[in-house]
């Protein structure tokens, strides 16, 4: 079989009914005690929501969206092949023979498996931000630099009589009025 794909994908295994939980755990373990962290990414066990309500009584149920099925965000390996399939409770993976094939990235987006979270800013480079929390708290700055995805921006606060960078997390600040 040898390397199927250089990157990580997603692929579906297929479990017994019920069992999707403990392949989960087990799966996990297996990653965690032989260091398959850097081949085996991520699994998952799509679940929705829903409210139920019992005359006056209303509370959430969560189900699964796909009854013995397992997402695992791997890259394909004969080791990793392995591993997955040889743990109880799983049947195989979704594919022609026993060839597994990865979903697409529609499919992927559809699922909604790697939901993208969007942060908007309400200041950019160049604007005075006071400091809401942590060690500075209170302190008046400029943003200097805005990591790509807008987690963490550099902020050039005075101390002391001294202008000082400071990396801060972007939800650490907030936009002065002008």
């Amino acid at each position: 079989m040898a390397e199927y794909m250089d990157g990580a994908r997603w692929y579906v295994a297929h479990t017994y009914s019920g069992y999707e939980n403990k392949v989960k755990t087990n799966l996990e373990k297996i990653i965690e005690n032989r260091g398959l962290k850097d081949k085996i990414f991520d699994v998952q066990i799509p679940l929705e929501t829903e409210v139920v309500q019992d005359g006056e009584t209303t509370r959430e149920v969560e189900s699964k969206v796909f009854p013995s099925y397992v997402l695992i965000k791997m890259i394909m390996t004969d080791e990793t092949w392995h591993v997955v399939r040889n743990i109880t409770g799983v049947t195989g993976f979704v594919g022609p023979g026993s060839r597994p094939i990865p979903l697409t990235d529609d499919e992927v987006a559809a699922i909604g498996v790697e939901k993208k979270v969007t942060t908007v800013l309400t200041f950019g480079i160049g604007d005075s931000v006071r400091i809401i929390s942590g060690a500075l708290n209170g302190f008046i700055g400029r943003v200097e630099e805005i990591s790509e995805d807008k987690k963490k921006i550099t902020v050039i606060a005075s101390m002391f009589g001294r202008e000082t960078p400071v990396e801060l997390d972007s939800t650490s600040v907030e936009k002065l009025k002008d």
